[in-house]
């Protein structure tokens, strides 16, 4: 399989989502005067959140789509490649994230059509927008998404520059788009950090992998945010990257979010859902076992404060269905039943 995967022509879409997280969290420091206030107003935001559980300091669940717009002179919306989910509790100030494998396979929710629509997770943005990514993805894992924020790749480069660059040990060698980054122990720029989390098939664990580099990136950036010297100038960031953001966050939901979820990333928690390897329709897709759905919907519906609950979607069934699949490692043969007619070409796969 990671042969066949291999000989497959490299896309050229930049995952880079992880940056949402950096902004919320960033935000959630306090740094809020008027020239934060004023940064905020750069960002991109539609106001029309429905959910009102950030005035009212509830836990809540935020989507983060790091879309491939801008990617190699791309300019259309295009589809979200880097996909975290993330829960947010201000009462024990924790926050849990799963990173969702871009070809997961799931129910297009939202759709407008009369027959279900399975496709990769991350068409979904590419066809409903981030109302579809959001209903989809809680459909998927039991929970209700209370907000989005999607951004383009072109923030990950200016974040990183911004902190001067962030260290980070690789256990493999990491080639890709002209610059290597050897095995070991280096401190990326911008540029060399946007290499580091964008490569995928020359890593044995594909595109895990590739969600642990991006995580490993997070994580070095928040920690370099947390120092006075880049806390004092987040306000300068934002409105850097402001142009590259979209969220249903409306003005005062921004504003109120340092002051109620400010402790919220004391204590973070970042995982992965894995699935397993199925061709279908001549692509190559990731199948959730149900068993991997439910550990992951008990764990974010905990923090959100809200009891565990059996799942009992589209996936779960046709699940049911290919109890063969599950049962053998070595099965690639997953049978929707006629819910998949989607056929990607070279270039979407």
């Amino acid at each position: 399989m990671h042969l066949l995967e291999k000989t497959m022509k490299i896309f050229k879409r930049i995952i880079i989502g992880l940056i949402v997280v950096l902004v919320i969290i960033g935000i959630a420091l306090g740094v809020y005067v008027y020239q934060g206030k004023k940064a905020l107003d750069s960002i991109d935001n539609n106001q029309t959140s429905v959910s009102q559980k950030i005035n009212e300091g509830k836990p809540i669940s935020v989507l983060l789509l790091g879309a491939d717009t801008g990617a190699d002179g791309r300019v259309d919306r295009g589809n979200s490649d880097t996909m975290m989910i993330v829960t947010l509790n201000p009462k024990t100030n924790s926050s849990v994230m799963y990173s969702i494998p871009r070809d997961t396979m799931a129910e297009m929710v939202g759709a407008g059509k009369n027959k279900k629509d399975v496709q990769k997770i991350n068409a979904a943005y590419n066809i409903g927008k981030a109302k579809m990514a959001k209903n989809t993805v809680g459909e998927l894992l039991g929970i209700n998404v209370d907000y989005s924020v999607a951004i383009n790749m072109a923030a990950l480069k200016k974040t990183v520059d911004f902190v001067d660059g962030v260290t980070v040990t690789t256990p493999i060698k990491v080639s890709f788009d002209g610059i290597t980054i050897p095995k070991g122990t280096h401190h990326l720029n911008g540029k060399q950090a946007l290499t580091y989390v964008r490569m995928r098939y020359e890593d044995p664990r594909g595109d895990y992998g590739r969600q642990l580099r991006q995580q490993q990136v997070l994580k070095a950036v928040v920690k370099k945010l947390q120092q006075p010297q880049y806390l004092v100038k987040l306000p300068s960031l934002i409105t850097t990257l402001g142009p590259d953001i979209n969220t249903d966050l409306t003005d005062k939901q921004m504003e109120t979010f340092p002051v109620k979820y400010h402790g919220a990333g004391k204590k973070m928690t970042s995982k992965q859902l894995q699935g397993q390897s199925a061709w279908i329709n001549g692509s190559s897709y990731q199948i959730l076992s149900n068993s991997t759905m439910q550990r992951a919907s008990d764990k974010l519906r905990d923090n959100l404060g809200l009891k565990q609950q059996k799942l009992n979607n589209t996936e779960t069934r046709l699940n049911k269905l290919n109890a063969e699949f599950f049962n053998n490692p070595d099965s690639t043969d997953y049978d929707t039943h006629g819910l998949d007619t989607t056929y990607y070409t070279d270039n979407t796969y």
